[in-house]
């Protein structure tokens, strides 16, 4: 006989299946009481933060004592200026923001000048400052300085915290402002007795100020007012800045000027807005543009900026810039707008978001016959010369060598002066966010430490750094760094024996017044490999690709020296004061009267 198995009686506290049971009322979770310091690094986590730059000092004690137990690497550079700068290649790479710690007094100011190349550059980082403990402040404490006066003029906003519990509202509104509207550097300032305090700790989910309403959806009527004006247009030009880039609008850029069929043009910081081998894709303007791009500026009956400041070194003088063109001005901040050129039409708005709405707007476009023109303007002469192989390696068969090696799909950052002339002209980048350079600071030492903090956010890609000799002494320090994180990164120093920018102008302005540019330099291949790197050295043509290939074959800080033609220039060159039209070029390849 089968017998039915009976359940076990309910315990006293299981509830009967048959009666309705009310829901255990939730017991409200109980804020954390956290040090200042624990405060700022769970700030940094709750940001996605995973890798900070920073160099440590009495004031950020506190702070470093609690970086071992955060989830972020910090990565320990040789220089505060450099640490600043790595968060610049990081968010430059990623899109994200860089965060980079000093401590008081030198450590801040050592700041300074990273901060302005990003503040000129729209550049999205956050700077984490020690301050003296309160009851010194303004008592000329040891490496006490007003670090939120002196940086005033070269941040988008910064903070002095007072308080332990206004840490978390304060860094959250400190990524908020950095990223949003026209992105820039923010300051924060954190004196070490609030580092050590403690507060509960609870980060805002929103944040936001009255008084800052960056406007990123443009005026539609300015948009079609746009779009009437590219309509009627016969010979257009694009000039692409670096505000398409960071928008991260490549992709519907791209299919505007395709709609459209308008050339398209770069800033220094635009290149890579579109791909470069793109059949609208004219390359650079301005001072060491192309001599097709400017001659297009000179003809063309509208240009339409979307994304740049019309910044000197792209206009030339300004009364010849773009003569008989209408201007279309699209930029996110207003203040930009009619500053240096005026706009017939001005629409304020992010890049991406006006973007997708002229796309609606205009209509198919067909310039096949003003390409053609621009076709024809291009410099023979100049393209011929730089097929022929010279004895020794010169800097235009470099820059193609890395380029064709990598693919373009490297990052690159470059350092400041010809160097970064001739990479412009000559890589033909394909991605803006693998294109790495100061623009509006033009800040020397750039090079390297952009190098590191690009490889630290996107270590999945290739990453080459281009730099001179002069340059290069400012920031090589930073090989340490480089050797410490065990960074797969390749430099190419162009050794010219000069700092080359400025010798030449004084040979072109100056009646060859070599005023202090002779520069001399280490043994760079034993220094690279004192600092436990690999050094290469070129000095013949044949050896540039053999000596780039066997750089990226190698893991690890490889530095490979190309010695140059010590009096190479930069060709072409709008001399100062002039206008885009009236560059000049090298004699040696300007053209006869057969060639033209």
């Amino acid at each position: 006989m089968v017998v039915a198995r009976q359940r076990e009686p309910l315990s006293p506290l299981e509830p009967s299946p048959l009666v309705p049971q009310e829901p255990e009322p939730r017991l409200a979770a109980v804020p954390e009481v956290l040090s200042g310091a624990r405060i700022t690094c769970r700030c940094l986590e709750e940001e996605g933060i995973t890798t900070v730059f920073g160099y440590p000092g009495g004031a950020v004690i506190p702070l470093y004592d609690a970086i071992p137990d955060s989830s972020f690497t910090h990565v320990l550079t040789r220089f505060e200026q450099w640490a600043a700068l790595a968060a610049v290649g990081y968010a430059r790479a990623t899109g994200d923001v860089g965060v980079c710690i000093a401590t008081s007094g030198p450590g801040a100011t050592n700041l300074v000048t990273a901060l302005a190349d990003a503040y000129l550059d729209s550049v999205p980082i956050v700077a984490i400052t020690g301050q003296v403990s309160q009851a010194l402040i303004g008592r000329d404490g040891f490496q006490e300085v007003d670090i939120t006066g002196i940086t005033l003029p070269v941040t988008k906003h910064n903070y002095l915290v007072r308080r332990p519990e206004d840490i978390a509202p304060t860094i959250k509104e400190a990524f908020y402002l950095a990223r949003s509207g026209r992105p820039g550097p923010v300051l924060v300032d954190i004196p070490k007795d609030v580092f050590i305090a403690k507060a509960e700790f609870t980060y805002p989910r929103t944040t936001g100020r009255k008084s800052y309403q960056p406007n990123t959806i443009p005026n539609i009527r300015q948009v079609r007012l746009a779009a009437e004006l590219i309509g009627r247009a016969t010979k257009p030009l694009i000039m692409a800045g670096h505000g398409i880039i960071l928008s991260k609008a490549e992709e519907v850029f791209q299919r505007f000027a395709e709609k459209t069929d308008i050339p398209t043009i770069y800033t220094l910081l635009g290149l890579g807005a579109m791909d470069e081998a793109h059949p609208l894709s004219l390359g650079m303007m301005g001072m060491h543009g192309h001599r097709h791009v400017n001659r297009a500026l000179e003809e063309c009956d509208l240009l339409v900026n979307i994304g740049a400041r019309f910044d000197d070194r792209a206009t030339g003088r300004v009364a010849g810039f773009a003569p008989n063109a209408k201007i279309i001005h699209v930029d996110i901040d207003p203040a930009e707008i009619g500053k240096n050129i005026p706009a017939d039409v001005p629409v304020v708005g992010d890049a991406g978001e006006a973007l997708r709405l002229l796309i609606e707007e205009v209509g198919d476009g067909d310039h096949a016959g003003w390409m053609r023109w621009i076709d024809e303007q291009r410099d023979r002469v100049l393209e011929a010369a730089l097929e022929d192989v010279p004895e020794w390696p010169e800097p235009y068969a470099i820059i193609k060598a890395i380029s064709a090696a990598t693919n373009r799909d490297a990052i690159v950052t470059t350092d400041v002066g010809q160097h970064q002339m001739w990479a412009a002209q000559q890589l033909g980048v394909r991605y803006g966010t693998r294109w790495i350079t100061s623009g509006g600071l033009g800040t020397m030492g750039y090079g390297l430490p952009s190098a590191i903090g690009a490889k630290m956010g996107r270590p999945d890609l290739e990453v080459w750094a281009i730099i001179g000799d002069g340059g290069f002494q400012m920031s090589s320090s930073e090989l340490a760094t480089a050797v410490q994180q065990k960074l797969d990164i390749n430099i190419a120093i162009i050794n010219n024996g000069y700092l080359g920018m400025v010798r030449q102008w004084q040979d072109l302005f100056n009646n060859r017044n070599y005023s202090e540019v002779e520069i001399s330099g280490p043994d760079f291949v034993k220094l690279a490999e004192a600092y436990g790197a690999t050094g290469i050295r070129v000095l013949k043509d044949a050896e540039i690709m053999p000596a780039i290939q066997r750089a990226r074959s190698i893991k690890g800080p490889v530095l490979v020296e190309f010695v140059v033609e010590p009096e190479a220039n930069v060709y072409p060159i709008v001399p100062p004061g002039a206008s885009n039209s009236e560059m000049m070029h090298n004699p040696q390849w300007m053209p006869t009267a057969e060639d033209v």
